[in-house]
């Protein structure tokens, strides 16, 4: 079976699930994408080549796994699922470098499945032109997460392409001073440059969920991320200076720092950026939050 003879349609997916036995009523954020082009259009966002090797995190009935299988060297993919894992193998068992994983791709909300990276790195370290790419319809609660924590890795993958909940690639993508730009926002534009790739309303997915969709295209830039000297200490320190976003810059500084750095202090760092901490958090582009991160980090350890 290859991905285009494996047509993830509304008629196909209701028969499956209905031969299989599975109710979606008690599937809980389950969204399958039933517009082929789209689920090509993922597949071309990734950008694979025979070398690649690709995580998918979300499985589900297999139609994406089986299409990028026939363009990489492998696909690990991992669903939670007990019933879509079962339902998937059925179809997926005959592609030799598909690699199945009945398993959580997160251990806790602050780490990944180690399982999973070492499945990854297992197949990378197969040949030294290799490179991994995320590849995935992502559900929403795992999403934010998944992309935050991968990104603290020494070595992420080379291509992020996923379909995500529009809200939050709205986040991802957001500029200073407006309402969604946060922590995730500047997290992710330090390290990367960013795609918006399309926009899919509700009625592309089955069940139809009730907010629109996004393909987002994220590539890290070892560039931009050469200049993030301890990425643990600015990943905490952002999400911490956005606990209150409406309080001025000073306060929140003093809030972040408390018991490490003296009022002072943070003044001194305020005046060596040319900050009056009167300042909001979201109006600091993410280059003058980094600098920001790396004055405070200095000013602790001394």
């Amino acid at each position: 079976m290859s991905g285009s003879e494996y047509h993830q349609t509304l008629s196909f997916l209701r028969q499956r699930f209905a031969e299989a036995g599975i109710d979606l009523r008690k599937k809980l954020g389950q969204n399958f994408l039933i517009d082929l082009n789209l689920v090509r259009l993922i597949a071309d966002s990734a950008e694979l080549g025979p070398e690649d090797v690709v995580l998918e995190v979300g499985t589900g009935a297999g139609s994406l796994t089986a299409m990028l299988a026939e363009r990489a060297a492998v696909v690990v993919t991992v669903e939670i699922d007990e019933d879509l894992y079962r339902l998937a193998s059925e179809h997926l068992y005959q592609l030799p470098n598909v690699v199945m994983l009945h398993a959580d791709a997160l251990a806790r909300k602050s780490q990944l499945n180690p399982q999973m990276l070492a499945e990854v790195e297992k197949h990378l370290a197969q040949d030294p032109a290799r490179r991994w790419k995320l590849v995935a319809n992502l559900p929403y609660q795992i999403a934010t997460p998944l992309l935050s924590n991968l990104l603290e890795l020494d070595r992420p993958p080379v291509l992020m392409a996923v379909t995500i909940q529009k809200e939050l690639a709205d986040r991802i993508t957001a500029k200073p001073s407006t309402k969604d730009y946060g922590a995730l926002s500047i997290w992710v534009q330090t390290q990367c440059e960013v795609e918006l790739v399309r926009v899919m309303p509700p009625e592309v997915f089955w069940p139809r969920p009730k907010v629109s969709s996004a393909i987002l295209r994220i590539r890290p830039d070892e560039t931009k991320r050469s200049q993030i000297p301890d990425r643990e200490f600015f990943h905490q320190f952002v999400r911490d200076i956005f606990l209150h976003r409406r309080k001025f810059l000073r306060s929140e500084l003093l809030g972040a720092a408390k018991g490490r750095l003296e009022k002072t202090d943070v003044d001194a760092v305020l005046a060596e950026l040319g900050l009056t901490g009167q300042e909001r958090a979201e109006a600091l582009s993410p280059q003058q939050m980094l600098q920001l991160s790396e004055a405070v980090r200095r000013g602790m350890s001394r």
